[in-house]
């Protein structure tokens, strides 16, 4: 599903190259649920953007899906994010003008998605989080938790192949993160869908079945959890 080979990625100034990422070569399989850990600065949201398209490498290769991301145009490369890959940042990046509805809904307008089958997905997407009574809430009118909620609800709808987590419980209180992480959890084994997550958390990392150690800006372990 993904596979990288020899990802780097730094920065020139005046001939001198600054390193985030180095020397990257790993696999990840459909239906793997992998964590990535390491101090700050070891390079680990630069290497979930490169996965989710956002940042581009410096040097090496990058297969998703059986296409080479980094020979891609912007337009196919675009096109590749939104029909396989949900996005779950730390910081919700909800839309504050839209309600729970409409922002679970965004991603399936780019879609070009017609509109009885996405108020159908909404409508499984707010019956699945337990939303129905918040669709017409704004975001400012809702708990951290249950913001979070509406950003995986969001990247769902969308039927992703892979979520992207970055620090997905780091700003919820430990209640709500188990919450998030137990979904996280049953998306994985029941939907059979992969998740990557940068977390500094030891705990949250232990739901993965693999745990990526990053320092500096190489892949110092990559060990199989016992989950």
């Amino acid at each position: 599903m993904i596979d990288l080979q020899n990802i780097e990625k730094y920065y020139s100034n005046k001939g001198v190259k600054s390193y985030i990422l180095r020397h990257v070569t790993t696999s990840i399989q459909e239906g793997e649920f992998v964590s990535i850990m390491g101090p700050s600065g070891a390079g680990k949201s630069t290497l979930l953007n490169i996965l989710g398209m956002l940042e581009e490498p410096t040097y090496g290769v990058y297969n998703f899906m059986g296409e080479d991301v980094t020979s891609l145009n912007e337009r196919k490369r675009i096109e590749l994010y939104r029909n396989h890959i949900g996005f779950v940042f730390q910081a919700y990046h909800l839309i504050d003008e839209m309600t729970v509805a409409e922002n679970i809904e965004a991603p399936l307008l780019y879609k070009k998605i017609g509109s009885s089958e996405r108020k159908s997905r909404v409508a499984d997407m707010l019956g699945r989080f337990n939303m129905v009574g918040k669709r017409d809430l704004f975001p400012n009118q809702l708990s951290g938790g249950q913001q979070q909620l509406v950003g995986i609800a969001r990247a769902l709808a969308a039927q992703p192949s892979v979520i992207l987590a970055d620090e997905p419980t780091g700003n919820l209180q430990s209640a709500q993160a188990l919450q998030i992480m137990e979904l996280f959890k049953k998306l994985n084994q029941e939907k059979g869908i992969a998740i990557i997550q940068v977390t500094h958390s030891e705990v949250n990392a232990q739901y993965g079945t693999r745990i990526l150690h990053l320092l500096d800006g190489v892949i110092k372990e990559d060990i199989k959890t016992a989950s």
